[in-house]
């Protein structure tokens, strides 16, 4: 199967149009100023919803653009390119709503959420992860027990990232510990301001403008009509969005690496030692040959798959490839670029240290690179 994605001209003309918005609205002291106030993008989050951008993969029908992973992979590449921060809080849109609710929601979900959803009117994030349930995500133990009509939702969960900024949370929890513990979970969209719904900032390395928190829901009454998809059979649908999601983030630090590629090269052409660039030694160039080979194959890898799921042919191996090799190619573009900086990439004056604190999430979030692994060994018949 070939590896070459060709952009049709329409989807040409989006890309050129995304980066001319990012040059022009997003600027280098603006993101500086984000990520030091631990600062929400909230004004550029609502006018990419203005653009449409927001509901790029919501059905036209819903409000939105009716595009497809091609299509959002070009928008998170472009704005990961210019601000990582912003590009998740736009994947979060384009996953939690066009796909989970999209895909899983009622037809009164759809047309009462997602034209929200694409227009910026509502934010949305997602809650798996557990004190205890990381890795291990099915083994949550979130309970959401039935009451006449609502469920009752009480536990606690971890590592609920832009929760500060959303007016919807999908939700997964327990419903039945009867079977295999993929069996018993169901996933629910619940309001963030609900009774008994209370948070916590989680003080972390990286990703500050939008954070990550503790959530702790002490009898939280969700409606039933507020379930996604079947019930105790949430862990399939999980499974969709969470094959989307690997899409998403993988496009937002492509384009992130491209982002510290630039400053590096730019940096070890002006930066002059011994009577010469920087660029022009070895041990540099070399640096910077390493770190154009990690992104070009991280941008082909992203595309090959988006094609894939465009024509439902995205498999869980092809999944676990893009996230793992996206991921560890921008942690080691952000190491290789810091050392070329040298001290001054040490410094909070240059952009390559908040390369260097936002590209270690990667190789742990959203599944760690040796789950990854773990899941293309898998593929190949080793069993574990």
């Amino acid at each position: 199967m070939s590896m070459d994605v060709v952009f049709s001209p329409e989807q040409e003309l989006f890309r050129s149009t995304v980066r001319s918005f990012c040059e022009r609205e997003i600027t280098r002291e603006y993101v500086r100023t984000c990520d030091r106030e631990k600062q929400a993008p909230v004004e550029l989050y609502q006018k990419l919803g203005a653009q449409g951008w927001l509901g790029i993969n919501v059905p036209e029908e819903y409000g939105g653009g009716g595009g497809g992973a091609v299509e959002v992979a070009i928008l998170l590449e472009e704005l990961g390119r210019a601000f990582l921060d912003l590009s998740f809080w736009v994947f979060r849109a384009v996953t939690w709503g066009g796909i989970m609710i999209g895909e899983f929601g009622t037809e009164a979900h759809k047309q009462e959420l997602l034209p929200k959803v694409a227009s910026g009117e509502l934010s949305i994030c997602f809650a798996l992860t557990e004190p205890e349930a990381g890795s291990d995500a099915a083994s949550i133990t979130l309970t959401a027990t039935e009451d006449g009509d609502d469920y009752i939702l009480k536990g606690q969960k971890v590592f609920t990232s832009g929760f500060k900024v959303s007016d919807l949370v999908v939700v997964a929890t327990r419903t039945s510990s009867e079977g295999k513990k993929h069996h018993g979970i169901t996933n629910f969209v619940v309001d963030t301001k609900s009774p008994g719904l209370e948070w916590q900032p989680i003080e972390t390395l990286g990703h500050w403008p939008l954070g990550t928190a503790t959530l702790y829901f002490d009898e939280v009454r969700v409606p039933k009509s507020n379930m996604l998809g079947t019930l105790h059979d949430g862990w399939k649908d999980l499974g969709v969005s969470l094959r989307y999601e690997r899409l998403c983030l993988s496009a937002a630090r492509t384009g992130a690496a491209k982002a510290a590629m630039h400053d590096s090269l730019a940096y070890a052409q002006e930066r002059r030692q011994f009577d010469r660039p920087i660029a022009q030694f070895q041990a540099v160039s070399h640096r910077l040959a390493d770190m154009q080979v990690l992104i070009e194959i991280s941008e082909m890898l992203v595309y090959r798959y988006a094609a894939r799921l465009d024509r439902d042919a995205a498999t869980l191996r092809d999944a676990a490839i893009l996230k793992l090799y996206a991921c560890e190619a921008y942690k080691e573009v952000a190491d290789l670029g810091l050392q070329i900086l040298g001290g001054y990439g040490y410094t909070m004056e240059y952009d390559l240290q908040r390369h260097y604190r936002e590209s270690r999430l990667g190789v742990i979030g959203a599944g760690t690179s040796d789950i990854q692994r773990n899941i293309i060994a898998r593929t190949l018949g080793i069993k574990g």
